[in-house]
């Protein structure tokens, strides 16, 4: 999330100016113009503000200029322009370089986090497909064979059959509902659907036709829906979306938030 923070002496003959140049960087780099002024003057005002001139601005506590800290005194501080000029502002290019580099990092790390909850949610169906490919011990001439097998690993023998539907439906149910967790954030509501028709054709291969075709056919759709509900989505450009484009410069009073 971007802060932007605007700090002046009331007295500064280039804070208007420095406002109107905070709109055009706003303008220029597509985002919506929001930031908060602090006033040296104001005993309200944190302390660190009485460590720039007026006026400054900062990006997430950055100096666009890129200058070190300077003591606080009444002079209006001076900036050096692309042109080489010496101003009472600083220039649109520094402030929209200084929000679009920010606004980047955010934005990788934003969708890193996304990527690994959408991940994070695709193991969620891991559960029930493990549950759903457990065999049913329906048969009691194999059972023997179970006991046998358990018995050389050092565990007893249980017959889980009856357990086995309401559980494979159990662990569907928590995987098709990570599906549709937050599924307008990521791929919308299909890969959902195409979960809940995987989750059934699981359950009737497996406990009504008794078809390993059709259940393991099931578990691939379902395993299909994890994988598309997790692909990242492609980043859009707004320079290419009207609705993405900021509207025109508000007022000063819609615009920030003065203390």
């Amino acid at each position: 999330m971007l802060t932007i923070e605007l700090i002046y002496d009331d007295n500064c003959p280039n804070v208007k100016e420095t406002r109107a140049q905070l709109l055009r960087a706003f303008a220029k780099a597509e985002l919506p113009p929001k930031w908060r002024e602090w006033d040296r003057g104001v005993p309200e005002s944190p302390a660190y503000v009485h460590a720039y001139g007026s006026p400054t601005i900062l990006v997430n506590g950055q100096d666009v200029a890129n200058a070190s800290q300077s003591a606080g005194d009444n002079c209006c501080r001076i900036y050096l322009d692309k042109n080489g000029q010496f101003r009472g502002v600083p220039s649109v290019e520094a402030i929209t370089s200084a929000l679009l580099k920010t606004e980047a990092v955010s934005s990788d790390t934003r969708a890193a986090a996304i990527h690994r909850s959408n991940w994070r949610n695709t193991l969620t169906v891991i559960p029930g497909i493990g549950v759903a490919l457990l065999p049913k011990l329906t048969c009691p001439v194999c059972w023997p064979a179970y006991v046998g097998l358990l018995s050389s690993l050092g565990l007893g023998f249980v017959n889980y059959t009856a357990y086995l539907l309401p559980l494979t439906i159990l662990f569907l149910i928590l995987a098709v509902a990570s599906l549709g967790y937050r599924a307008k954030n990521r791929r919308g509501y299909k890969p959902f659907i195409l979960g809940v028709l995987a989750a059934i054709i699981v359950i009737i291969g497996k406990f009504v036709f008794i078809s390993d075709l059709a259940m393991y056919g099931g578990i691939a759709l379902l395993m299909g829906a994890s994988l598309w509900n997790s692909w990242p989505k492609r980043a859009v450009n707004s320079g290419s979306c009207p609705a993405c484009v900021p509207a025109g410069p508000l007022t000063q009073e819609e615009n920030t938030d003065k203390i």
